[in-house]
């Protein structure tokens, strides 16, 4: 109806000339069969000839026409060519399964869950996709063997067995420890139910809240610490111990059933923690130690019934911010503490909005995941007291135990700052535009007084050196009886020399009486000997006095007062404030100590050959390699010694990578370096690493980190494991990646590079293996052996059950 009133408006402004003719336009046009682009050019010229029914004019506007038709027609096919990411399928199959639970939203609650959203095909089928793309799997690739309709019958009959799809790993040796993991159906199950849970609970979690969350990984989580804390005094953390037991599970189905009532989806996840294919542990896997969390159900969980504390902290916050000590509470007056209270609250804690109000005490607190950290801004009273009530809650409600006795309070000015989620947290004072150049300028004198001072001990070893040459000359002279002055006096003390002595032990002996007589037992070294009893004392008096002058001015001024020489600068009152602030740094030390444990450097902190990377292909070697520069300097990009670290990792890694080479190859580091040069260009040095840190924070899309989506992912810490290739395979068989059916070409075996039991947060990295893994074979094709080294797929991506 559209076109055709535009049809009938226009055709009357045209004088004799025939539309239909000029145009070609047919009635499938106003009918809306033609092309868009048909459309859009009739359209054009339709609406851009003139009244005077100039037929020139109107050809030249028909032909501009065409080719901003031509120029849509482009832009759209290149629309049609876009590949989404995996990031973007997964988000897009999540907004599917969004739309289905929101359909049983029913008077407050979420109902039936099971029957309607989980229990269904396709919602399977979604979870098994999402499942594919973080194998990093071509979901449109068909050959499943997977029936989702049976499966779905069997969860709505209640004829699934969650027991029997099970398999088990056990470690060798004396002390048996089990693992038990989920066969593809649970892990299929456990990911719908995962997508369901994140739809209800995702809005409701708090702003407190980071880790396998979108938006709020470990990033956000020390962002928050180092931003958006004003006026730290005290701070703490608190170190969770817990297995999950039956009262835990019981509180976590009372948190639950608040906002889901479902009685089949609680028999579901209470059989699959009685069969133990679903836990989680509070306090996290030492190294070596199990998958993160056990698996995908695990952190919306954990998160879920931790939510209960961060409840409890608002209540306690509020009780400690607005109401402490029993400060004004009328809520009609402008300063009320309890109307600033939930100001701050509404707007998220804006510093632009707090900076006023600094008289009450504040608490503030950071969790991820099982990992939390508390500062207090007030009196250490207020914190211990803050502290004791946090602790009280989470051993009497939550059936946690925390070890408090290694968490002490600890002033947040201290030298020695605060560890959380593997980083050290410490407050530092950031100088003023003037303080910071009159330091640069001290600094300078500094320098060029020591350059000076060197020059001169430089000097004066020189002369002292060359005065205990000359006197050996001499003493050697003494003995030729035609060039011995016999009125000197190495000639008149050469006359007391034993029968038999040499000459140089003759020298020696003088040289220990002379020694003794100044007390040479208390110099630093001989080279202070030499300066201060050989050389100075023969230097002419005026050039010592000048030196000395020289010295004591430089250093009267280095330790001079910064007032007194901001004086001095023009408008220095209003440059001179300085501002304490949050520093967020990397374990330098703890990385050095892995690299060493992994056999990748050498005690002294030399790079070294990798002996379990040897008998790999020099392709895989370079790959392991290059994946752990990227995700290391990805984990460490916003601290602030990223520096340190940028250098640490790309030079040791990518030397001990061509180490490794060498000793496969047995030739020469350079002769690797030119034979494979282009292959170690995926190893990023450091210009590289700072142009794709900036690309991907000006570039990329927002859900390519979102944890939520990429969990087990960003924490692979695959520089524990290397993967040895099985000299004959015993059968063939597919990829163990879940749903990949490509065959595998070769059998790996897993070993755990790291030995040792360490905290599994010390450097940002969880263990990815348990040890009752070690030793076992996968089956893997190239794109995925690929992958699991790049970081783009992690181990529980692999179903190690599909060996039979």
């Amino acid at each position: 109806m559209r076109f055709r009133g535009l049809f009938t408006v226009s055709i009357g402004k045209l004088k004799g000339f025939s539309l239909s003719q000029s145009m070609n336009l047919t009635p499938t046009f106003f009918r809306g069969e033609g092309k868009p682009v048909e459309k859009l050019q009739a359209l054009i010229c339709y609406s851009s000839f003139s009244t005077n029914g100039d037929l020139k004019k109107g050809y030249e506007k028909m032909m501009l026409a065409k080719d901003l038709a031509c120029l849509v027609e482009e832009s759209s096919h290149k629309d049609e060519r876009k590949v989404r990411s995996r990031m973007e399928l997964k988000r897009s199959i999540e907004l599917r399964v969004k739309k289905r639970v929101k359909e049983q939203f029913i008077d407050g609650k979420f109902r039936n869950l099971m029957v309607n959203v989980i229990a269904i095909p396709i919602t399977l089928q979604d979870a098994y996709n999402c499942i594919k793309l973080n194998s990093n799997v071509d979901i449109s690739v068909k050959g499943d063997s997977i029936c989702f309709n049976s499966l779905a019958k069997e969860l709505l009959d209640g004829s699934f067995d969650v027991g029997g799809d099970t398999v088990s790993f056990s470690t060798r040796g004396v002390a048996k420890e089990v693992l038990i993991l989920p066969n593809p159906k649970i892990i299929i199950v456990q990911e719908a139910i995962r997508m369901v849970l994140e739809v209800v609970y995702r809005p409701n979690f708090s702003k407190i809240s980071h880790g396998c969350r979108s938006g709020r990984g470990h990033l956000t989580a020390l962002r928050y610490i180092k931003k958006e804390v004003s006026s730290p005094s005290w701070w703490f953390p608190l170190i969770l111990n817990k297995k999950v037991d039956a009262n835990i599970i019981a509180k976590l189905i009372s948190k639950l059933e608040e906002k889901i009532e479902d009685d089949q989806l609680y028999v579901i996840i209470r059989s699959m923690f009685d069969a133990q294919v679903l836990n989680f542990e509070f306090g996290g896997f030492p190294k070596g130690h199990g998958l993160p969390q056990e698996g995908v159900l695990s952190p919306i969980l954990m998160n879920v019934y931790l939510d209960f504390f961060d409840q409890e902290f608002y209540r306690l916050s509020m009780r400690y911010e607005a109401l402490h000590q029993g400060d004004d509470k009328d809520e009609d007056k402008s300063h009320s503490k309890l109307r600033n209270w939930f100001r701050r609250q509404l707007k998220e804690n804006d510093l632009k909005c707090t900076t006023n109000d600094n008289s009450g005490p504040r608490v503030y607190c950071c969790r991820f995941m099982d990992e939390i950290f508390f500062v207090v801004s007030g009196s250490k009273d207020i914190a211990l007291s803050f502290k004791s009530e946090i602790v009280d809650f989470l051993k009497n409600s939550l059936y946690l135990d925390v070890d408090d006795e290694q968490t002490e309070v600890l002033p947040c000015d201290g030298s020695n700052g605060s560890r959380f989620l593997g980083a050290l947290v410490k407050r530092r004072v950031q100088e003023g535009p003037a303080t910071s150049a009159v330091h640069k300028l001290k600094e300078k004198v500094r320098l060029f007084a020591s350059q000076k001072q060197d020059a001169w001990n430089v000097g004066c070893v020189r002369i002292g050196k060359k005065w205990l040459a000359h006197g050996l000359k001499k003493v050697k002279e003494s003995e030729i009886k035609h060039l011995a002055d016999s009125g000197s006096t190495l000639s008149k003390v050469s006359c007391f020399r034993k029968a038999g002595m040499e000459t140089d032990h003759w020298y020696k002996v003088l040289m220990k009486v002379w020694m003794q007589d100044i007390k040479a037992k208390e110099a630093e070294n001989e080279e202070s000997i030499l300066s201060k009893y050989v050389a100075e004392p023969a230097l002419p008096h005026e050039l010592k006095e000048s030196y000395y002058e020289f010295v004591k001015c430089a250093d009267e001024y280095v330790s001079s007062e910064t007032a007194t020489t901001l004086a001095l600068l023009p408008n220095s009152s209003s440059n001179t404030g300085s501002v304490t602030i949050t520093e967020i740094l990397a374990p330098t030390d703890a990385i050095k100590k892995r690299l060493f444990r992994y056999g990748l450097t050498t005690s002294e902190g030399y790079p070294r050959a990798a002996s379990l990377l040897v008998l790999q292909d020099s392709i895989q070697i370079i790959d392991w390699f290059s994946g752990i520069v990227r995700r290391w300097l990805q984990w460490y990009q916003d601290y602030d010694n990223f520096n340190e670290v940028k250098l640490l990792i790309s030079s040791l890694l990518r030397k001990s990578c061509v180490r490794t080479l060498a000793t496969k190859y047995r030739i020469h580091e350079s002769e690797i370096e030119k034979r494979f040069d282009s292959q170690l260009c995926r190893i990023p040095s450091i210009e590289e690493v700072e142009q794709e840190l900036a690309y991907e924070t000006s570039y990329s899309h927002p859900f390519d980190n979102d944890e939520a989506l990429m969990y087990g992912i960003s924490y692979s810490g695959l520089c524990l494991l290397s993967l040895a290739r099985t000299v004959s395979q015993s059968r063939p068989c597919n990829c163990f990646v879940l749903g990949c059916s490509v065959a595998a070409p070769s059998v790996y075996t897993l070993h755990v590079m790291e030995r040792q039991k360490f905290p599994g947060w010390k450097t940002g990295f969880t263990s990815c293996i348990h040890p009752s893994l070690n030793k076992r074979r996968i089956g893997l094709c190239k794109k995925h052996l690929k992958d699991l080294y790049l970081g783009h797929i992690s181990l529980q991506s692999i179903n190690f059950g599909a060996w039979k």
